[in-house]
């Protein structure tokens, strides 16, 4: 084990985050160009870029509830999550590099079907990155201990990714989306390789603890809790996905109504697309470990996430309200990164203090039931409702209604103050 592990420092946590950071870069990517690419590229109609959005959850239902609870099990290549970190980074890589050839291969292939080959190249990119993000994060849960460091451990793994995510969006604002496409496939390949030989794992989680704790553990589930955090955090995705997905549709109606030009259209809305998701991740990604971790000391991890998810609402009906400029929608954006940090951070803090942490990678998977359930709703009912509304604010009327939803449903958690005052220092197992 590295120094830098046995005393939980800094650059540790850095380290960390580093393969969780590759999965959310081709999440990205896949956000800001995917839409765009399949629309203006391959000319296909908003429902059927809906279809191809729903190729990743239906990876996501099976993907990572299968390999949470495999990896929780195995032990091969050195480490539990390991192995699926190396073959999923790998994969995402491949996939990335296909996206902006989807034309070229159901070409060469005979296929004859674009939206096939999108579908198809969505899921595999998707299941890569299903693959890959909960062992990812499941890591942070096994080589940290309970409280205020794993809090550390998961708002710095969103400060790093969010730092690349940001990257992300000005490369594609400012270079273009074919650009951050072909940078992101060496970027996740080496975020997800390099890392995973410095980090040391326990091969039996129950010798992190005592017997008595380990007992306490396997008995302590809280069922209950654990489908309140799960209600809560879905209607976030909810509103979350419904704008990653469709606000394509609302730019171009609001923004660019009068011209007639589809390439100014094209290359526009896709730079506005870019800003706003890089503004939304600059916030994202400051507020975690300088901003949200403090206050979470002062307040617990409960209230400020409802919090942020409610601002992220208000962010969001800012835009129905007042969003007729891309300056203004660049405005809201910024408040609703506010929520996007929290978002992306404080669930993962939360749930794993509720859970058997032995099986922390069987819980991370069902977790993630509560992000992938809502997307596939999106792609395949909120997207026929939005082709068929006239008003393009319905994009973001849902959003605004699913995060007050969100919001209120999180003040039915309860806060665990114990985590508070939770030892600082590694389990004497693993130094």
């Amino acid at each position: 084990m590295i120094e830098i592990q046995k005393k939980l420092s800094n650059s540790f946590y850095a380290l960390l985050s580093l393969p969780a950071t590759a999965m959310g870069f081709a999440l990205s990517i896949q956000i800001s160009a995917l839409s765009w690419l399949l629309t203006t590229k391959y000319d296909l109609k908003i429902d059927e870029v809906g279809f191809v959005w729903a190729a990743g959850p239906l990876a996501g239902i099976f993907g990572q509830v299968i390999i949470g609870l495999i990896s929780d099990k195995v032990w091969f290549w050195g480490g539990r999550r390991r192995p699926f970190v190396l073959i999923g980074g790998v994969l995402a890589a491949g996939m990335l590099m296909a996206l902006p050839n989807i034309d070229v291969i159901n070409e060469r292939m005979g296929i004859g079907s674009l939206l096939a080959v999108a579908i198809a190249v969505a899921l595999t990119l998707d299941l890569a990155i299903n693959i890959s993000f909960n062992p990812t994060r499941s890591i942070i849960a096994d080589v940290t201990p309970e409280g205020n460091p794993r809090t550390k451990g998961y708002t710095w793994m969103q400060t790093i990714s969010g730092f690349f995510g940001v990257l992300a969006y000005v490369i594609g604002a400012t270079l273009g989306n074919y650009v951050l496409i072909y940078a992101g496939v060496l970027l996740v390949f080496l975020f997800s390789i390099v890392p995973m030989f410095f980090i040391t794992e326990s091969k039996d989680l129950n010798n992190e603890v005592d017997a008595e704790t380990t007992k306490k553990n396997k008995s302590a589930t809280e069922w209950g809790q654990l489908f309140k955090i799960y209600f809560a955090h879905g209607f976030s995705w909810i509103g979350i996905q419904t704008m990653f997905v469709y606000i394509i549709a609302y730019i171009q109606q609001k923004f660019f109504g009068g011209i007639s030009d589809q390439s100014i259209i094209n290359a526009q809305s896709g730079q506005i697309i870019a800003i706003s998701f890089a503004i939304l991740n600059t916030v994202g990604f400051i507020l975690p470990a300088f901003v949200l971790e403090p206050i979470v000391e002062k307040i617990g991890r409960v209230k400020t996430h409802l919090s942020c998810v409610a601002v992220m609402s208000l962010g969001y009906f800012g835009i129905v309200a007042l969003g007729s400029t891309p300056m203004a929608m660049y405005l809201f954006m910024a408040v609703a990164g506010i929520g996007w940090a929290a978002v992306v951070s404080l669930p993962f803090a939360i749930m794993t203090e509720k859970i058997d942490q032995s099986r922390t990678g069987f819980f991370m998977g069902i977790f993630n039931l509560s992000v992938v359930i809502p997307q596939l709703l999106v792609s395949l009912a909120v997207g026929t409702i939005i082709m068929n509304s006239v008003d393009k604010n319905i994009i973001f009327i849902i959003s605004g209604v699913s995060l007050a939803l969100s919001a209120a449903l999180w003040t039915l958690v309860k806060e665990n103050r114990a985590v508070k005052n939770a030892s600082a220092t590694m389990p004497s197992a693993l130094h």
